[in-house]
Order: structure tokens, then C-alpha cells, then sequence
């Protein structure tokens, strides 16, 4: 057979082997207990501003 031919076995082994399913792992989700802290800082004008102010910047930089 050359290379690159068609091998039929070939290609009926690895549907069989695609076609098996893998269930020996554990299915169950992980339950997590904890806290979630989340620090906003600026407000959304103030990031705004901060935007419109990089933006006249890299305008008169490039």
C-alpha cells in the first residue's frame, strides 16, 4: 500500500475506537465553600474619563 492510501481497516478501527465512551471518571461536580470579596474602586465616569484621556493620547502619538 502507498502512502496516503485509503485504508479501510484502518479507518473502521479508529471509528470503533472514537465510538467508545469513557465513563470511569468521576462524574460529580465539586461543591467549593468559601467567599468572594470584590473591590470596585472608581466609578464608571471616572473610567470613562480615565478612557477618553488614553484615547486623545494615543491619537496625538500615532
Amino acid at each position: 500500500m502507498s502512502m496516503g492510501a485509503y485504508d479501510d481497516e484502518e479507518h473502521e478501527r479508529r471509528e470503533r475506537k472514537n465510538s467508545e465512551v469513557d465513563a470511569s471518571f468521576d462524574d460529580e461536580r465539586s461543591e467549593y465553600k468559601g467567599t468572594v470579596e470584590y473591590e470596585g474602586g472608581d466609578s464608571a465616569e471616572e473610567l470613562l474619563d480615565q478612557f477618553k484621556q488614553m484615547q486623545s493620547e494615543s491619537a496625538t502619538n500615532g
